[in-house]
């Protein structure tokens, strides 16, 4: 499934709800049509979340994303609401984000325990070496980089709304999966450097030693 990662992305999270959207409104109407074209997502997420095969930060996190951004979009009792409703998400994932960079424990440098984990690291050692200086300072930067992300999601989405109406929710599809991919190359960017800081640990501490190819980019 890896090795088809970006198709499947672009088959459940643009192709197939542009497609259930677009047929779907002249027959269910706008609101109804909306819903139905998260359901092929929120399926394909539950799949990838069950292939993980043990409970961790990033599975929980997952989950509890797909329960509530369902949640909202299933009580937002209208097409409009709907749409306002993701706008108003957008920006609480975004302060949540920042705010696990304030308190110092910024969210990506768990996904990447759990990354590392899966791949067989003991995620004691790991975790002691994501929390050194340069490191944290890393994933600070990465982690504010998918907070802005959601604000500038939710900017946009504004204004598309504000312009369009509901006509502004296959456009905010594309926007959403568009931007995913750019920050996901700017998250890798950042693994780089992270790379090279796990590098000369594996040189400089024999307490910590970390041997052979660094984890993160396996």
């Amino acid at each position: 499934m890896k090795k088809y990662i970006v198709l499947l992305d672009i088959i459940f999270y643009v192709v197939f709800p542009l497609a259930v959207w677009n047929l779907g409104r002249e027959w269910f109407g706008d609101y109804l049509a909306m819903i139905l074209s998260t359901v092929p997502g929120i399926l394909y997420s539950l799949y990838r979340f069950f292939e993980l095969k043990k409970i961790n930060f990033f599975g929980i996190y997952l989950l509890t994303n797909l329960i509530i951004t369902f949640l909202i979009d299933v009580l937002a009792g209208s097409a409009l609401q709907l749409l306002w409703n993701n706008v108003i998400y957008s920006y609480i994932l975004g302060a949540v984000f920042f705010g696990t960079i304030i308190v110092k424990k910024p969210i990506f440098l768990y996904m990447a325990l759990d990354l590392t984990e899966m791949q067989g690291q003991d995620r004691s050692v790991m975790k002691s070496l994501f929390f050194r200086k340069k490191i944290l300072t890393i994933f600070s930067w990465i982690t504010a980089g998918f907070a802005l992300k959601f604000v500038i999601l939710a900017s946009i989405k504004t204004w598309l709304i504000q312009q369009y109406g509901v006509e502004a929710f296959d456009k905010g599809i594309i926007l959403r999966q568009v931007l995913n991919w750019g920050f996901t190359i700017v998250s890798l960017s950042g693994f780089y450097f992270i790379n090279k800081e796990l590098g000369k640990s594996s040189v400089d501490n024999d307490e910590e030693h970390v041997q052979g190819e660094s984890p993160l980019l396996k």
